[in-house]
């Protein structure tokens, strides 16, 4: 493999793991909407997610920086592209996400969430 798929191989792995986030994101708030209203369901499926994310994040950065310390051209490209986009992912995930959502449901009486 070249160093150019070895890069794109980082990216695919970002993207499943940016999904991988946002499917527990909705899993906890759709466990909430059972029993609370809109607006606090969003807030404490965020809140439950928050560490579970972060530690699957850093367990991912903590393989990247390895692999960027210890592997040669095409590996050290793969661990920086991982490791920018799991950056980026967390940030996404938890606070891009949940300004969306607040933005959507600010303007509403009384909010509904299909999920």
């Amino acid at each position: 493999m070249s160093g150019r798929s070895r890069a794109g191989a980082g990216f695919i792995l970002t993207i499943g793991m940016g999904v991988d986030s946002n499917v527990l994101i909705f899993e906890r708030i759709k466990e909430k909407l059972a029993v609370s209203p809109v607006r606090a369901a969003v807030s404490a499926g965020f809140d439950r997610v928050f560490l579970t994310i972060l530690d699957t994040h850093v367990a991912s950065l903590i393989a990247a920086a390895f692999l960027f310390q210890f592997g040669s051209g095409p590996i050290k490209s793969f661990a920086a592209t991982l490791f920018f986009g799991l950056m980026s992912n967390v940030f996404t995930a938890v606070f891009v996400s949940r300004t969306l959502f607040d933005v959507v449901l600010r303007g509403r009486r009384n909010p509904t969430l299909s999920i």
